[in-house]
């Protein structure tokens, strides 16, 4: 499905973004894994070669300006060309009310969490342009969609991401490019276990599913989102919750 086909995964060095790496890979796309951590990547890559798939790892941290014009550019003067790209990196630090959160703390999840994907998309869709198309899907976060205590920095810049998949997806349409978002609810990676110290089970209630989610049920809506299958699919969010957006 995505044989010779060149993709960025930002955050590609674990949780969603590591189940959606391997399913490309498997699929037979040339991935190149984004994010800060270089071992963490290189873990991937590894990983990822060990099952006869290809990628390669670039050191970045997507909240910088410069540093996504430099992952776009390396990704094609590499491989000639990008044909899709899954803006994933993201986080949040400790649960507290705005009274009590720093600047600096608010400006650095605003800054990974919507200035990354804006950076990135505003250099991906450069580089589609020139080879005439391609498929972004943006990770959204329930949290695009509705409000929580204790994160409030997080929870608008994840609606500035749905913001931004809508006004991009729109400006494009017309010109081979797609942009879609993914609202993950709550997913067993590192952040989420770190957030609820370690216990996988603390939101199982709330959801109706009765179990959180795990990265690969994501990464196979990311898959569909970035394939021919949804070509007729542009500027849709969809959540991936287990009914917690019901």
């Amino acid at each position: 499905m995505f044989k010779d086909k060149v993709g960025i995964i930002t955050g590609g060095g674990s949780g969603m973004g590591r189940a959606t790496a391997i399913s490309l890979a498997k699929e037979g796309a040339m991935v190149v894994l984004a994010g800060r951590s270089e071992d963490k990547l290189m873990a991937v890559r590894d990983e990822i070669r060990a099952l006869q798939g290809q990628a390669e790892i670039f050191c970045a941290d997507v909240s910088q300006n410069d540093d996504n014009k430099a992952l776009v550019a390396f990704v094609e003067s590499r491989f000639g060309r990008l044909d899709f790209a899954f803006n994933n990196a993201g986080g949040h630090a400790d649960f507290k009310p705005i009274d009590q959160t720093s600047i600096d703390e608010a400006e650095w999840v605003i800054d990974l969490n919507f200035k990354g994907v804006y950076y990135g998309v505003k250099y991906q869709i450069e580089a589609m342009l020139r080879t005439g198309g391609g498929s972004i899907v943006n990770n959204a976060s329930i949290f695009g969609l509705r409000g929580m205590d204790g994160i409030a920095h997080y929870v608008a810049s994840k609606h500035a991401v749905v913001g931004l998949t809508r006004a991009v997806a729109k400006e494009y349409a017309g010109l081979g490019i797609r942009v879609n978002a993914v609202r993950p609810g709550a997913t067993e990676t590192p952040n989420y276990m770190r957030s609820t110290g370690g216990d996988a089970h603390l939101l199982d209630d709330m959801i109706p599913m009765r179990r959180i989610g795990q990265p690969e049920d994501v990464a196979e809506t990311v898959l569909w989102l970035l394939s021919e299958k949804a070509s007729y699919v542009t500027g849709s969010t969809f959540s991936v919750d287990g009914g917690m957006s019901i």
